[in-house]
């Protein structure tokens, strides 16, 4: 009988000021570990080259001498900074913008575009990155219901991977960019700084010199990152 692969070794990735804030609050929205999992899994081969170090430099320096399981802690780490840039960890998040760059109307679900989950995704994604987002299921539920499957972790996290593929990979775009999808990635926009500081934990394999620097009111570390 012949064996199964094994799968990719996995390693945990850090937790980032929310989630180290939501801890210390005792408040149960934040990111869970099987989602360091989910993504690790789902990384395409591509993101875990050693080559892709020059697209993550600014923030590991030693991507491309670091192990696979390091680099894929290291991808996971970065979603959940997104995250928390984008949902504040929140799985149900769901925000209508009113700005008109984003105020349009969604393809898929005829109404106005709402950013959702824990990345803040459409359902038009389902159609432009092959996400599994079924508008029509999701139609009959409430917007903040965990069930819709737009708001299921493992679907818009699976989707997020995708997208952040279509951007460095296939259209080899830098990793910070003002045509990201992701307006939190965007250098300038007001969620770019909420990112920065999100980015202040990335696994020790990176080897990041932290800058202590004075807190926020909500204890948040405004300490830049650099390279060693």
């Amino acid at each position: 009988m012949a064996v199964p692969p094994a799968g990719p070794e996995l390693k945990p990735a850090p937790s980032t000021p929310i989630a180290e804030e939501k801890a210390k609050l005792g408040d149960d929205e934040t990111w869970r570990p099987e989602w360091d999992a989910t993504i690790e899994r789902a990384l395409p081969a591509e993101l875990l080259e050693p080559k892709m170090g020059r697209t993550v430099q600014q923030f590991c320096p030693r991507f491309r001498s670091m192990s696979e399981p390091d680099r894929r802690a290291f991808w996971a780490y970065f979603f959940q900074a997104l995250s928390g840039a984008e949902a504040g960890l929140k799985p149900t998040s769901n925000v209508q913008h009113t700005e008109p760059q984003v105020a349009v109307t969604d393809q898929v679900s005829h109404r106005m575009v709402r950013s959702e989950g824990l990345l803040q995704l459409t359902y038009e994604d389902s159609k432009r990155y092959g996400c599994a987002f079924d508008w029509n299921v999701d139609r009959h539920l409430e917007e903040h219901d965990p069930n819709k499957t737009i708001l299921q972790p493992e679907n818009n996290l699976l989707c997020g991977v995708n997208i952040l593929e279509n951007q460095v990979v296939v259209h080899k775009k830098p990793l910070i960019t003002k045509s990201s999808y992701w307006s939190t990635l965007r250098p300038n926009w007001p969620g770019y700084k909420v990112f920065l500081k999100q980015m202040a934990n990335v696994p020790s394999a990176c080897e990041i010199r932290r800058i202590p620097q004075r807190t926020t009111e909500v204890g948040l570390s405004t300490a830049p990152i650099s390279s060693r």
